[in-house]
């Protein structure tokens, strides 16, 4: 690889190759344990922000060549947020001891990045997957039943994607002989050209290929959905971005997501399930940008993507801190926590005004941005979908969960609250401290988009910050008015999730079926056939070994046994006996002798 280049990925492969071998002592000093994981990230950082554009690190694989470092404004952009996101992760879980969280979150970090400055579709493959299993032992990092079970389900999507994306490059590169990752227009697309939109379309969440997302990230560790909530969506984002910008489906497709996961968020209980729904709703702003397919569609996916990032990984630790503390993130069961964990609630508030599109947080610079240029290309009721979701965005993330979670009607939790480690509210501090400053100085955020627009956009003016209070209040109306409606039950909702479980019970009741009957038929011959054969066979064996084996054998002791005897008698002790004994052999051998001489 060349010099000039520092790939990113490499900091976290080699920390995940080094932490099992750091002796114990060392490791479990949390200075250097949190020194040590932030290292990587800021290294990362640092090549980001000093890398000039250009092809970098290409290396030859299988009779290919692999681009590591395609280094573009649009890859320059999500590697700068995936980095930030490192670090804010790596000291909100500095306190982990479990070696295990840092070696699987260096790998599905390691992988983010390489697919982010991936040069050709090869190379995205390999680290596509690598994200997939590092993500996949990051849930299972919770270690618990359902976390087990997430994770399989999980591991079991992200397989069928991974195989969806291998089969369209590989019909890719037989066709054309490339595996070249450029932009593909929608009216000139090939099968393998849509094989590969649907491997991409399951990491982005795109309905009804998402219930791995609510299913498997309110499983994962702590630590571990700090991550997740960052890098397989917003990877997929910039994939899409990268091939199929301008894809029409895909607008359509990502205005459905962001009604959709709204509509679920609202009435589920589990807080990390709510913030999950929500990544599906967040992501089809950004898909519907994308398909939409402008200059400012596109900077508007972009920046929500950034400003998503950030946002929601302060939500997760925010909910992840309320699990950490007692134990439980389901709203049925919390409440009364506004006075106990303040400053959880305060972080949590400006996360939660940052996705609600309140002005001076970050989500009103991005999200408006994405709205707006779908009215300006006359794209309407996509527009019109994307300010509903905003409404159920503000209900159910602004206000219900944050409601129930820290008030609830109660004064004050009852049960025991565990101290909260001082690394996880700095790491909480980082996060929202950057969502306040993108939201009032803008320019931190819209310098680094790569799409030139016709016209540069505006967030504050007078017109989209009445639309935003118009909105945010008519969200809090509906809220009131629908609160007994929403107020959190403990049960399991499931959406295009339970046609995917009704298929595997169909599924291995047909696999079943056949296989039972089977069983029954060879149960029954070996009943009646098989099991008297081997009775009668039983009873051969049992007539050769009385009458046969025992036979030989006894008769051979007993002839030895008289054999002694008859020895024992003849060794009486009296000399004349043994020479007449000894006259009558030599009597007899001559008589045979001279008989048969």
């Amino acid at each position: 690889m060349e010099i000039s280049f520092y790939h990113p990925s490499v900091a976290f492969l080699a920390l995940a190759l080094l932490v099992p071998f750091i002796p114990k002592e060392q490791w479990m000093n949390k200075a250097y344990r949190g020194a040590l994981a932030l290292l990587p990230p800021l290294i990362a950082l640092a090549s980001i922000m000093t890398i000039e554009p250009g092809m970098y690190g290409a290396i030859g694989y299988l009779d290919q060549v692999l681009v590591l470092g395609r280094v573009d404004k649009l890859s320059i952009v999500f590697g700068q947020v995936f980095a930030v996101i490192a670090v804010a992760g790596a000291i909100y879980g500095m306190h982990v001891e479990d070696r295990g969280h840092y070696v699987c979150g260096s790998l599905y970090v390691a992988g983010g990045f390489g697919c982010v400055f991936a040069g050709d579709l090869l190379t995205v493959f390999l680290f596509w997957e690598l994200m997939s299993i590092g993500s996949t032992f990051l849930i299972w990092q919770a270690r618990t039943k359902e976390s087990v079970g997430a994770g399989f389900r999980y591991f079991m999507y992200h397989t069928v994607g991974g195989l969806f994306l291998l089969a369209g490059l590989l019909l890719k590169f037989k066709a054309t002989g490339s595996f070249a990752f450029i932009g593909v227009e929608p009216g000139a697309a090939q099968l393998y050209d849509w094989l590969i939109l649907i491997g991409f379309c399951v990491n982005a969440a795109v309905v009804p290929l998402h219930a791995w997302l609510p299913d498997a990230y309110p499983r994962a560790s702590i630590g571990g959905a700090v991550y997740m909530c960052a890098f397989t969506t917003k990877t997929a984002v910039y994939v899409l971005c990268r091939g199929f910008a301008g894809w029409e489906v895909l607008a359509v497709a990502g205005t459905c997501m962001a009604v959709f996961g709204v509509l679920y968020a609202c009435i589920e209980n589990n807080a990390r399930r709510i913030l999950s729904y929500h990544i599906v709703s967040q992501v089809g702003y950004m898909v519907a940008g994308i398909g939409i397919g402008t200059a400012m569609t596109l900077n508007g996916a972009i920046a929500h993507a950034y400003a998503h990032i950030l946002y929601k990984g302060l939500l997760f630790m925010g909910t992840g801190c309320l699990l950490y503390a007692v134990g439980t993130a389901k709203l049925d069961k919390l409440g009364g926590l506004a006075y106990r964990l303040p400053w959880v609630m305060v972080w949590y508030m400006v996360a939660a005004l940052s996705i609600s599109g309140m002005p001076l947080f970050n989500g009103f610079i991005s999200k408006t941005m994405t709205i707006a240029g779908a009215a300006e290309a006359h794209h309407t009721l996509l527009a019109l979908g994307m300010e509903i979701a905003a409404v159920g965005t503000f209900i159910s993330v602004g206000i219900k969960l944050p409601y129930f979670a820290f008030w609830g009607g109660k004064h004050d939790y009852a049960g025991e609250i565990k101290p909260i480690p001082v690394n996880m509210y700095v790491g909480m501090a980082l996060t929202g401290l950057l969502c306040i400053a993108q939201g009032v100085y803008p320019d931190m955020l819209y310098r680094y988009l790569p799409f030139v627009s016709e016209h540069a956009f505006h967030p504050w003016t007078i017109d989209k910050v009445i639309n935003s209070g118009l909105l945010l209040g008519f969200s809090g109306l509906a809220f009131y008015l629908t609160r007994e409606i929403i107020t959190p039950h403990s049960k399991l909702n499931l959406d295009f999730d339970w046609f995917y479980r009704l298929f595997g019970r169909v599924v291995m009741r047909a696999l079943c079926w056949p296989v039972s009957k089977i069983d029954d038929i060879w149960t029954e011959v070996y009943r009646t056939i098989g099991l008297r054969s081997l009775i009668g066979m039983g009873d051969g064996t049992s007539w050769f070994d009385k009458k046969g084996i025992d036979t030989v054998v006894d008769g051979s002791a007993y002839t030895v046994r008289n054999i002694g005897r008859a020895g024992a008698k003849v060794q009486n002790a009296r000399l004349q006996d043994y020479l007449a004994y000894a006259a009558v052999l030599g009597l007899g051998i001559f008589a045979l002798v001279w008989y048969f001489g």
